[in-house]
């Protein structure tokens, strides 16, 4: 065989190779993405959901918290990063410390940055009133009406102490529709470590695989795929999936939207 004519049998194999691949999904007419999306999915056995920013309006907070930063709300990110990032910080020390606590801490070396005294009575002050008194979205009791009346067995799960989620939950008419509330508290270990994860799988006697969180961050997410579990991300304003982890069951605006999705699950 000359050597053009082993180039030509070389690239006719290619050819033949692809097109084998390609052919039967155009005589089938399937599309793999289509065909997932039109398969009914089945029921997680408990939905876990995260409380601020997912099931309450923290607008009213921000505008608090904002006020004890001398106004500049445009330093409410970088407190609520900087909060993130001790709490991760304490768990990973071996450490516990209410989350309000260190949410007031954060709040301190956030003003300290930028010129502004705080003293931590007042900062503790700040982040306690804050956190009260919070609504529910507008969507929220609605669809958590919907989930609990197809049967689903709904859980509050957050950073937040037992005493402070309660008091947010009667504050904001929540308590009704949630069959357990827990808080890392019981365990001292913030989320997303993976160890809180399976704690509460262990708490509600669930398979990791058989719970699905329901959050609006990107890291509470991320941490709950890479436990094991289902997620669903409702996309509140700023709020952002985190690119490298991995992809997301459910991605919704809303919290109703995410519950229309799972009333059709089987």
């Amino acid at each position: 065989m000359t050597k053009n004519n082993r180039r030509n049998f070389i690239k006719n194999i290619g050819l033949l190779g692809t097109t084998s691949m390609i052919i039967p999904n155009i005589v089938i007419g399937s599309n793999p993405k289509k065909t997932e999306n039109m398969t009914t999915k089945s029921r997680p056995k408990i939905l876990f959901f995260d409380v601020n920013e997912t099931l309450l309006d923290l607008t009213d907070m921000k505008k608090q918290v904002g006020k004890a930063l001398n106004g500049r709300e445009d330093l409410l990110s970088l407190w609520f990063t900087t909060m993130l990032q001790y709490s991760l910080v304490t768990t990973a020390s071996g450490q516990y410390e209410h989350f309000g606590n260190i949410g007031a801490a954060a709040l301190q070396m956030v003003a300290a940055n930028n010129g502004i005294s705080i003293s931590e009575e007042e900062a503790r002050t700040t982040i306690v009133e804050a956190l009260r008194g919070l609504p529910a979205h507008p969507e929220v009791k609605t669809a958590l009406a919907q989930l609990k009346k197809d049967g689903y067995t709904l859980v509050s799960f957050t950073n937040s102490s037992n005493a402070g989620v309660k008091k947010q939950f009667e504050s904001a008419g929540l308590t009704e529709y949630f069959d357990e509330r827990l808080s890392i508290e019981d365990i001292g270990k913030f989320k997303p470590f993976s160890d809180t994860y399976a704690w509460a799988a262990r708490k509600m006697n669930a398979k990791p695989e058989e719970c699905m969180l329901i959050a609006a961050h990107g890291w509470d997410v991320a941490g709950a795929v890479w436990a094991g579990w289902r997620a669903a991300f409702i996309s509140r304003p700023g709020q952002q999936l985190f690119p490298l982890a991995p992809k997301t069951e459910i991605v919704e605006s809303d919290l109703k939207k995410v519950a229309d999705i799972l009333v059709t699950y089987k």
